[in-house]
């Protein structure tokens, strides 16, 4: 918590080129590019960074195969082009991989134009994966053998990206290199409102989590609100051209569905002949998406959803078992944000699933302005060099763009990570076959932070133990999130931070001794218990197991010292 207490002091009464609203990825790229380029930033959001829309994507890194349906030939260039470079810029975070498409017989399209489709998909992201595959009915029964293949005329497989954590903690690299480059950034700051004051913006705020109330002042405002940017503006009374509606989509997790030596994205068309898919997430799968239009961005999983989704699934594979809502481990539910023209109409007749998923940038030039309506995951770094060239039309000074504000470390401090990890014998700390090893796990989601934690395994081994059993999260991962990770709330670190909250089942979490261990190395002895009650709905709502877990011990605390 030291970390939010220090960046809150930062923000209060402070005086920044940019404000930027809102913390997903729109917002955290913003903050990165700008800070990258030497402009004094600060990022607020009134939650938890990535907290809403981006911590709901499928976690793909793609181009958008799907949108070759509509011809949106020019979206696609540039979903590939940004996919190439976040592969290139990611490349222990983002891997490639096949998306195998079982085409049945009554199908919208037959498996030769698919993969036609597919050749042209390859061109148009400029052979920046491996080369597409047509499929026969017999290869897919070889390959996959968990499809029902009674139906399938044949098949594609082309390729894309997948991340290998989670979206949130994706989005909060970004918050994470804007901190390094000098933005002040914290979760669970409220703007209550924003005036004009002669050339620069004042702004109240509000710490959601203590109640505290703030002033800060920037010469600019990015609106990066995602769903809620319209209510922004309005509030602020500005015209644009562009406004968002709604569309909500629905993932669920389930024990995996296929098996470990065949690590592909399955895709199917649905009975409304939509493309959804089966995602590998470790000892899990993903199934989704949905598209249904919402008038409200606050959305839930319905039964209905679970039955559709459910219904698909049984009806396309070759289960042993059909899956029922019993077999359902997490939910993720959140709206894409699709722009429409202002002027324009969005009426029930006009087909939903096509209106388009690409962003727009505009701004208000004489109030100092930038919003960011709509925006993906993959588009995220055209979305940060497009806002930081918008303040500089300001006449917001920026220093050239040497594109340092994103990606991981260099290749040679790559190799003396693992060059240590290897003397040390990092990876024979524990005889997990089915889990990844332990270096390349730390390099990935830590970087550079990661030398210091192979200091702290040195200096005490226990720092090098799983902490909950199943979650597969060792002790001193724990320590650098609370040093580190600016985790407000038991929830940014079990859904967000990590993702344990997607892939380990609610009775599993309740009966892990561990989260005590958790919620005191993040919060302190002095708040784990509120952190606990809250995150469990109440003091007498936590379990057992978790309310008389072991505490940290002094070994462990003077170890995580070291990562200071």
């Amino acid at each position: 918590m030291a970390l939010r207490t220090t960046h809150i002091d930062r923000i209060r009464d402070g005086s920044f080129d940019t404000l930027v609203v809102g913390g997903g990825i729109n917002g955290a790229v913003a903050a990165a590019s700008l800070a990258g380029r030497g402009a004094s930033v600060a990022l607020i959001d009134r939650g938890d960074f990535a907290h809403f829309t981006s911590q709901a994507s499928s976690n793909l890194v793609w181009g958008g195969f799907k949108y070759l349906e509509n011809y949106e030939l020019w979206l696609v260039f540039k979903l590939c082009q940004s996919r190439n470079r976040l592969m290139r810029a990611y490349r222990a975070n983002i891997r490639e991989i096949g998306f195998y498409a079982a085409l049945d017989s009554k199908g919208p399209y037959p498996p030769w134009f698919a993969f036609l489709g597919a050749v042209g998909y390859w061109i148009i992201g400029q052979f920046g994966t491996r080369w597409p595959r047509l499929l026969s009915r017999d290869r897919i029964e070889r390959e996959e053998p968990a499809i029902d293949t009674s139906g399938v005329a044949g098949g594609i497989e082309y390729r894309d990206g997948l991340l290998i954590d989670n979206d949130a903690r994706f989005v909060f690299s970004f918050v994470r290199s804007a901190i390094e480059a000098g933005t002040a950034a914290a979760n669970y700051v409220e703007l209550v409102s924003a005036r004009r004051d002669g050339d620069r913006w004042i702004a109240s705020l509000r710490d959601v989590d203590t109640g505290e109330e703030l002033q800060t002042s920037a010469r600019s405002i990015v609106n990066a609100a995602g769903p809620f940017v319209d209510v922004l503006n309005d509030r602020w009374e500005l015209t644009t051209e562009h406004r968002i509606v709604y569309s909500k989509g629905i993932h669920l997790v389930v024990p995996r569905l296929t098996t470990r030596d065949h690590d592909r994205v399955l895709a199917f068309y649905d009975d409304t002949e939509r493309l959804f898919y089966v995602i590998p997430m470790g000892s899990r799968s993903v199934i989704g998406t949905t598209d249904t239009r919402v008038e409200d961005p606050r959305t839930e999983v319905t039964d209905d959803d679970i039955e559709f989704l459910l219904g698909q699934i049984n009806a396309r594979m070759d289960l042993d078992t059909p899956l029922t809502p019993d077999d359902v481990i997490a939910r993720r539910c959140g709206v894409r944000p699709l722009v429409v023209p202002t002027d324009g109409n969005d009426r029930a007749d006009v087909d939903w699933t096509k209106l388009s998923r690409k962003h727009a940038v505009e701004t208000d030039h004489r109030r100092r302005v930038v919003t960011i309506f709509g925006g993906k995951l993959t588009d995220c770094l055209n979305v940060g060099e497009e806002v930081a060239a918008e303040v500089e039309s300001l006449g917001i000074p920026l220093e050239r763009d040497l594109r340092n504000w994103y990606g991981e470390p260099a290749g040679a401090t790559r190799k003396e990570f693992f060059r240590q990890a290897r003397l040390m014998k990092l990876d024979r700390i524990r005889d997990r076959p089915e889990i990844e090893p332990l270096s390349d796990r730390l390099w990935r989601r830590y970087g550079r932070r990661a030398f210091a934690m192979l200091d702290a395994i040195r200096e005490e081994p226990s720092m090098g133990e799983d902490i909950m059993g199943s979650a597969d999260y060792l002790r001193v991962e724990l320590h650098e999130a609370a040093r580190s990770e600016m985790v407000t709330k038991l929830e940014d670190f079990m859904r967000r931070r990590s993702k344990i909250e997607l892939v380990v089942t609610d009775d599993d979490i309740a009966d892990s001794p561990g989260l005590r261990e958790v919620a005191e190395i993040l919060f302190g002895a002095d708040e784990a218990d509120r952190r606990l009650a809250e995150y469990f709905g109440g003091p007498d709502l936590v379990p057992t197991a978790v309310r008389t877990g072991p505490r940290p011990t002094e070994a462990t605390k003077s170890a995580g010292d070291v990562l200071v």
